[in-house]
């Protein structure tokens, strides 16, 4: 079973506002707990390129 963390920027409490992250066997997994069952495999790199992307779209 894949163990989850919850991203310190998610809503608080166990809602439905929640992006957790997870490691595979080789890769990263990263869901929305919107819909849990759908996971991302990502990459080290792939990951940092998608926070960068989202920082900057922040800013």
């Amino acid at each position: 079973m894949t163990g989850w963390q919850k991203s310190s920027f998610s809503g608080p409490g166990d809602g439905n506002e929640c992006v957790e992250l997870s490691y595979g066997d080789r890769m990263l997994l990263l869901r929305e707990s919107d819909d849990p069952t759908r996971i991302l495999p990502l990459t080290r790199e792939s990951l940092a390129a998608l926070l960068g992307r989202i920082h900057v779209d922040r800013t």
